[in-house]
């Protein structure tokens, strides 16, 4: 019985390093053991499992309930921004009955109605812009993605008309989950969700008490909303808020206020910032390659003038470009935890009941076994070759495989070739830019600050 391999760090060290500095973090755990090893810093427990290994990690997305169960328990430290009863902390029957309940808006035919919108919001942030203007990339992605998860959490679009109340609901929630977000934006202020002890309201000055102020004006405006839906049966819509109060269980009874609060948060929430940071990565990337842009744009041309954009979503080479995005920086770092439930082996190593394991998605994409020249941005790997459910994984998989996904492939896909195809812009700094933790992702640390140089 081989002793699973421990890292070679005190345990402080540890968790100050995995939240400071995640890619040091992980640069020690691989330079020490590759393919797995048990360190104690990632959650609230004590102990877990990293696995490094792509077979491993495809392994262990794939096993069965009975052999390795899917837990949210060690994403506790979401409960606040959350809450208890969304789907990223429900587990088991409730978690599997939830998700099948809000897979249908974010696949298939439904990608089409929100194609129209997502370019048009994405030519009405960047066309606002005036000459030489300098600007966070990430700051407008976040503005564009807010907007298109609004619209499809509520029904409700920016080009709306109609003066109503739940429009203007929707705005106000999108600024106060954007200063939701930027609170934890830098590592220092990231360390409060890993610290339940510095969660302390010291006041609107201080970032948990303005954090706490923020969430109760949020949670006001959402259960202001779920009132007016119900007291107008307003329940018929193809939106996630009109499906979630029509949804019954099987008892018969509907959600309750406060979990479709939580549902609504965790959506509209995880529904933006993965999405925002995503796209800000790619403009980076385009724009700091001159030949992955001039590539990029001819592709893009080749479909003639105006094109649409569900062709625009199946161009090969943006599909390249979007992966290797999600490649080499991913916005999610870790997979969700799987428990053992049974004595079982991963890569020779004896395993017990209650262990946790976590897959090293990071760590995986810079596998130079898998990807040659791990740390340049490569599109064109994407073409040579597609990749195994354990070496390319930016959503995960398994049970706990992101509902999102298949909008923010969309949604990345449209907003980079409508900002590339129209509009010339420049990077305003030469100095590459750096992952940096914000919250439980990794973000650029500068927000990848731009110049405006004109429509095309």
């Amino acid at each position: 019985m081989q002793s699973l391999p421990k890292l070679d760090k005190s345990p402080l060290w540890q968790r100050y390093t995995w939240i400071i500095d995640p890619i040091k973090f992980f640069e020690t755990v691989t330079r020490q053991h590759p393919d797995l090893c048990e360190v104690k810093t990632v959650g609230f427990g004590n102990e877990y499992i990293l696995v490094n290994h792509p077979e491993a990690i495809k392994e262990i997305l794939s096993s069965n309930r009975q052999k390795l169960f899917a837990s949210s328990k060690n994403n506790g430290m979401l409960s606040p921004l959350l809450g208890d009863r969304s789907v990223i902390l429900l587990e088991d029957n409730p978690h599997r009955q939830r998700r099948k309940l809000l897979l249908p808006p974010f696949h298939g035919e439904r990608m089409a109605t929100y194609s129209q919108s997502i370019v048009a919001l994405t030519k009405e942030v960047f066309g606002s812009l005036s000459a030489n203007q300098t600007f966070s990339a990430r700051d407008l992605a976040q503005d564009i993605s807010l907007q298109v998860i609004l619209q499809v959490v509520y029904g409700i679009s920016k080009s709306d008309k109609l003066n109503s109340m739940a429009s203007l609901r929707a705005q106000e929630l999108k600024r106060l989950i954007s200063e939701m977000a930027d609170v934890f934006r830098s590592p220092l202020t990231s360390a409060l969700l890993f610290f339940p002890k510095l969660q302390q309201d010291w006041g609107a000055w201080s970032p948990w008490g303005y954090f706490l102020r923020v969430r109760k004006a949020i949670n006001k405006l959402i259960y202001a909303e779920i009132a007016d839906r119900r007291e107008q049966d307003n329940i018929h819509g193809e939106d996630i808020l009109s499906m979630l109060i029509s949804a019954r269980d099987e008892a018969g009874q509907p959600m309750s206020d406060g979990e479709l609060r939580d549902e609504l948060m965790s959506l509209m929430f995880a529904g933006h910032e993965t999405t925002a940071t995503a796209i800000a990565w790619a403009l980076y990337w385009v724009h700091h390659l001159p030949e992955v842009k001039t590539r990029l744009l001819e592709e893009i041309a080749s479909l003639g003038a105006s094109p649409e954009p569900m062709a625009i979503a199946k161009l090969p080479y943006l599909d390249a470009v979007c992966k290797e995005t999600l490649r080499i920086y991913p916005v999610a770092m870790l997979t969700f935890a799987r428990v053992v439930q049974h004595p079982m082996q991963l890569l020779g190593y004896d395993l017990e009941p209650g262990q946790v394991l976590m897959g090293n998605i990071f760590s995986v994409h810079q596998r130079e076994d898998i990807y040659s020249d791990a740390k340049q941005f490569k599109p064109e790997r994407f073409l040579e070759r597609e990749f195994t459910g354990g070496e390319f994984v930016p959503f995960g998989g398994g049970a706990r495989r992101c509902i999102g996904e298949a909008l923010a492939n969309f949604e990345l896909k449209l907003v980079l070739a409508t900002v590339v195809s129209r509009y010339q812009l420049t990077l305003a700094s030469d100095r590459p830019e750096k992952p940096q933790r914000r919250g439980v992702t990794l973000s650029p640390a500068g927000g990848v600050k731009m110049q405006f140089q004109g429509v095309l």
